[in-house]
């Protein structure tokens, strides 16, 4: 499975894996639709929503080596 960066754009992200939806909702990023998701790579989202780089992008990787077991 192709691993989720966080120089990828939240469209990117998604459309490699859905379930990376509710994790972005939890950290308050319920963009997912808009037209920022587009262009914005999930490194800028996390600024601009003020949330921690790590932890976002931790909590991904958890969930993918979670579902690829």
């Amino acid at each position: 499975m192709t691993q989720i960066s966080k120089d990828m754009t939240i469209a990117q992200a998604i459309s490699i894996d859905q379930g990376v939806i509710p994790i972005l909702a939890a950290n308050g990023m319920h963009c997912v639709g808009c037209p920022s998701s587009q262009a914005e790579t999930l490194e800028e989202a996390a600024f601009v929503h003020g949330v921690a780089l790590d932890k976002l992008m931790g909590s991904i990787k958890e969930y993918q080596e979670a579902k690829d077991q």
